[in-house]
């Protein structure tokens, strides 16, 4: 037999939602004002905020990190390229890999929204925090 799930989880599931959603849209919001789309914003920042901290990134690593196909990246990666947001550059180590890396102009971008959005990240990491116990 199942436990009974206390109401508090319920209700902190919902703020958590309904917090993720408003930062969601506000991040859309803002990107939208330095001319980026949801799609390229999360692409600039999955690529400045590679794991590793190299600041650039395979297609496979973007398709796994971003939840997509992989061809939905390469056609994503490619529309970012045309528009001047990133570039490609070949593994020294490995020839058949290529990373991209950002170039000046989407480095200026993402600096903008992830700068505007400082405050709603803050906020949200707050609630998360209020969540877990122990934190």
């Amino acid at each position: 037999m199942e436990r009974p799930i206390d109401p508090e989880v319920y209700r902190q599931a919902a703020e958590l939602r309904g917090s993720l959603r408003r930062f969601m849209r506000r991040s859309e919001e803002v990107a939208a004002r330095h001319g980026l789309t949801p799609q390229r914003h999360l692409l600039l920042l999955m690529v400045k905020g590679a794991p590793d901290g190299g600041e650039r990134a395979s297609v496979g690593d973007l398709a796994e990190r971003m939840q997509l196909a992989q061809n939905t990246v390469t056609d994503l990666v490619a529309r970012a390229e045309a528009a001047s947001l990133i570039a490609r550059e070949r593994d020294l180590r490995d020839g058949r890999v290529v990373h991209v890396r950002l170039t000046a102009e989407g480095e200026r971008r993402l600096a903008a929204t992830v700068g505007a959005l400082e405050e709603d990240r803050a906020a949200l990491t707050a609630l998360v925090r209020s969540f877990t116990p122990g934190a």
